[in-house]
């Protein structure tokens, strides 16, 4: 009987086999052609891949789910079904080794593996390819300690894993482990999986040896492999160890992979300015290598750290593009079940829910991938700003495409549809031509046939503080919240009467538009019928659409409910630093809460408890959770202009920038903290940057950042080491900062750099009447040079010439136009440190951003600075 039984699963299974083989054949895979150009198999066509890095099976986000007591597997579905929103088709992964190896390099079957099996599988069912780099040689903390556990790279370091035999013979051993692992969920070996194009053999590997030393371990790298069985695509990292960059072009890899951070990371606060020009190029310099054109280019990971901004990925994936690359993986997706918090890589934040508006950018960004063909150039900026279908604008914060079908756009947008009729995709944020909606989530409208659309509304999300700064669990830097608003739609297709019904689950609205205006709209998915349109097809919730199902929604308010069960209100102000006397002042907020506030009014620091009337202004509601008022110039005579801003609702009261639920008007109110404004008179200067409040200026100037610490330092080409000392100089003299710099370039120079615009906007007249910018030197570096950056990314810079009473005066008129330094300085270190324009624009002092120091110096040799205030005059 066991013989028979036997027989019989083994003919079942020799038939199952041979069919599961044959479906996998049927997929189109990946090569790479003698040009190193990735082709598919079947059409013998370019590829091109888009997509993102997002590694929850591993480190601080596995652990970070437990944390939280979320599902790893539930919380992968919902940021894969958003992967599939955004358009993407590529995924990579640096797998953490030191979690699913043991210390000889033994592949350990754990949850780890599990999960990453589960992730491919799921990324499959949407369409999205692979690549797994193999291995990252190093902890799994960050940005919390590193987790023992046991796997073989935590008996090495970094920089030695690569030339010691016995690691080396670990990695041999865990590679071909790992290409052979078979996936628990697609049946697949890696190896074989037709949904994973290749695998990298290490993430940002460090070679410190020699040419041979690096071409011999590769070589093991990939004999490991082809004895496992590989035959997909293997890449290796070129953009590190430039010492040896021979090497990568002197072994049988068939892809190279690149980086590319082009404002620096960690920086520890929201980057702001133009940074069109740090993305403008990508130049390899070895590209004249024998064999560089042979082997395919991958771009691992990018991204424009630091910032919110929507405007970047388009302009920087053009580049790439432009560069030849085919494969581009941001770095990284913050899952969406921790995104609130963004702890897993401060530098980094991207989430749908959480960041909209980058988002949007992201999914235009994936389509400037397959549309830009591979070496197209548009030129140098600003004229690159409009390629093909696409728009980038830094002064909109606007990315968008509008190629007659799909209309996406990153943030509120004039433009109109090259042909409304013809519309079968919208994606936005923000209000356009097409749709008038006051939300801030992202919404989705695709066309399912004549007269049939359906609608995807994000929920609302704001800022409630620094998502770049130092980051944990317990603090909130975004708050999802649940509004409902109206939304007007102007589509010929749709026409201006259609039913709106709920598709996801619990949605059971109904409703009929009127004029295209759909009213309380609230987050989720809705069918948009025409009127008298006849469906020829039932599109009901579970009817599969491309890669989605019709009823499918993910939002953090159903996953994590605690996410918005709060009564309190986010109060989002950036008061003006300084203004021009005489004139009015205008106040604008955020206030952002679950429900309406009653009202929201300022008071001044003149009221008080004992007062029987105390003065107040009320804000005028304008749209969306905007508030403004306007405070008459007659109440500015004094030198600054403090103030709260409270929020009222019902008996409650919460004031800011306190951040209590109390009124300046309670009895037991406590606070002394206020918004403050300085007036500025048409005699006073204009001040830039103070050392402290010595400079005839109140303390809000301070407050706001404009103390010594706000005074950023680099070097070029290369880091150096910068010591800052702030010198009190008696009762007398005002304070200085000195800073000194040492570095071991052959040539460097040194640069201060301070972002102005927020300081200065309120003050246009007195900007428009000043003529000269004023620094307080006490020790002046010779060749230094002075000026600005503009809004147009571009630096206008003059020789300073010291005077007898220690004041450099440089003239405005002697501004002239330079290189723009691209600081924080870039990754990989090989790119060009300057943008160099080709178009000549003439200063205009209403544009300045940034305040910019630069001189040349000596290598080994201390180069010092001793400043104090700077102002204009």
């Amino acid at each position: 009987m066991k013989r028979h039984i036997l027989l019989l699963i083994t003919c079942l299974l020799t038939a199952v086999v041979p069919a599961q083989n044959k479906a996998s054949k049927s997929i189109p895979t990946i090569y790479i052609d003698g040009h190193g150009v990735m082709r598919w198999s079947d059409t013998r066509k370019e590829a091109s891949f888009f997509g993102v890095n997002y590694t929850l099976p591993f480190a601080h986000a596995y652990r970070a789910m437990g944390y939280l007591g979320i599902d790893r597997k539930a919380a992968i579905d919902r940021d894969v079904y958003h992967f599939a929103r955004l358009g993407l088709n590529a995924y990579r992964i640096h797998v953490w080794d030191v979690e699913i190896s043991d210390g000889e390099g033994n592949l350990l079957e754990n949850e780890h593996l599990e999960l990453l099996d589960y992730l491919i599988y799921k990324l499959q069912e949407r369409g999205i390819r692979t690549v797994i780099t193999a291995q990252t040689n190093f902890g799994n903390g960050y940005p919390e300690r590193n987790q023992p556990t046991g796997g073989f790279s935590s008996n090495y370091d970094k920089c030695a894993v690569h030339s010691d035999a016995e690691a080396i013979a670990a990695q041999e051993r865990y590679i071909a482990a790992l290409v052979r692992h078979v996936n628990t969920y697609t049946g697949h070996a890696y190896k074989d999986d037709p949904y994973i194009v290749g695998f990298e053999i290490n993430n940002e590997p460090c070679h410190p040896g020699t040419v041979t030393e690096t071409r011999d371990y590769i070589n093991k790298m990939l004999s490991a492999l082809k004895r496992a069985g590989n035959r997909k695509p293997v890449f290796y990292n070129v953009s590190h160890n430039q010492h040896v960059v021979e090497a990568y072009y002197d072994t049988a890899i068939q892809g190279t992979t690149y980086q590319w951070y082009p404002v620096g990371l960690v920086s520890g606060h929201t980057r702001k300015g133009n940074f069109l020009p740090s993305v403008d190029r990508y130049d390899i310099p070895f590209s004249d290598l024998k064999g560089f054109n042979k082997k395919a280019r991958l771009v691992y990971e990018f991204d424009p750290a630091d910032n919110l901004y929507s405007y970047l990925y388009p302009a920087t994936v053009r580049t790439f593009r432009t560069a030849g690359f085919q494969w581009i993986t941001q770095f990284a997706y913050d899952p969406i079940g921790m995104a609130a918090y963004n702890t897993e890589y401060q530098t980094h934040y991207l989430n749908v829910a959480y960041t909209p508006n980058k988002a949007i950018g992201l999914m235009i960004a994936a389509e400037v991938a397959q549309k830009v063909g591979r070496g197209e150039s548009f030129g140098s900026y600003p004229a690159d700003t409009l390629f093909r279908d696409f728009r980038v604008s830094y002064v909109q914060d606007l990315s968008e495409l509008n190629d007659g079908e799909k209309f996406y756009y990153s943030n509120t947008t004039q433009s109109l549809p090259k042909d409304a009729s013809r519309l079968r995709a919208i994606a936005g944020c923000g209000s356009s031509p097409v749709v008038r909606y006051e939300g801030t989530g992202v919404y989705w409208i695709d066309k399912l046939e004549a007269g049939v659309w359906r609608l995807e509304v994000m929920p609302d999300v704001v800022q409630v503080s620094d998502p770049f700064a130092k980051p944990s669990l317990d603090k909130e830097v975004m708050r999802i919240i649940s509004n409902e608003w109206d939304m007007t739609l102007d589509l010929p297709d749709l026409g201006k009467h259609f039913r709106v019904n709920g598709l996801n689950a619990d949605n059971t609205f109904h409703a009929q538009a009127t004029d295209g205006k759909i009213s309380s709209l609230r987050p989720g998915v809705y069918l948009l019928q025409r009127e008298g349109a006849s469906a020829t097809q039932q599109w009901t919730t579970d009817k599969s659409w491309n890669n989605i199902i019709l009823g499918e929604y993910v939002h953090p308010l159903r996953f994590q409910p605690h996410c918005c069960q709060t009564d309190s209100y986010v109060i989002n102000h950036q008061p003006a630093r300084m203004v021009d006397a005489g004139k009015d002042l205008q106040i604008e907020t955020i206030v952002a809460g679950n429900e309406k506030p009653d009202s929201v009014i300022i008071y001044t620091s003149r009221v008080s408890f004992w007062n029987e009337k105390n003065p107040y202004i009320k804000m005028n509601y304008t749209s969306g959770y905007t508030y403004r008022a306007t405070i008459p110039a007659a109440q500015l005579k004094e030198s600054s202009f403090k103030y709260n801003i409270v929020v009222c609702k019902g008996d409650k009261r919460q004031t800011s920038p306190a951040g209590i639920a109390k009124s300046p008007l309670d009895w037991d109110y406590t606070s002394e903290a206020f918004w403050l404004t300085n007036t500025l008179t048409k005699h006073q200067p204009l001040t830039l940057f103070c050392v402290n409040t010595s400079c005839n200026i109140s303390e809000s100037f301070i407050t706001n950042g404009a103390d010594a610490s706000s005074l950023e330092t680099y070097t070029l080409p290369e880091w150096s080491r910068t010591n800052r000392q702030v010198i009190e100089n008696g009762p007398v003299e005002r304070p200085t900062l000195r800073v000194t710099f040492t570095s071991k370039s052959e040539k460097p120079v040194y640069f201060l750099r301070r972002y102005i615009k927020d300081d200065i906007s309120g003050c246009p007249e007195r900007l428009a009447a000043c003529r000269t910018l004023c620094l307080q030197a006490k020790k002046m570096p010779e060749g230094l040079r002075a000026g600005f950056i503009t809004s147009d990314g571009y630096t206008y810079l003059a020789s300073c010439i010291s005077s007898a009473d220690g004041i450099v005066r440089v003239p405005l008129s002697e501004l002239k136009q330079t290189n723009t330094a691209l600081l924080p300085p870039v990754y990989p270190v090989f790119l060009s440190k300057y943008f160099y324009p080709e178009t000549e624009l003439p200063f205009r002092i209403e544009n300045i951003e940034s305040l910019e120091l630069s001189f040349d110096g000596s290598a080994g040799k201390e180069a010092e600075i001793e400043i104090g205030s700077i102002w204009l005059e």
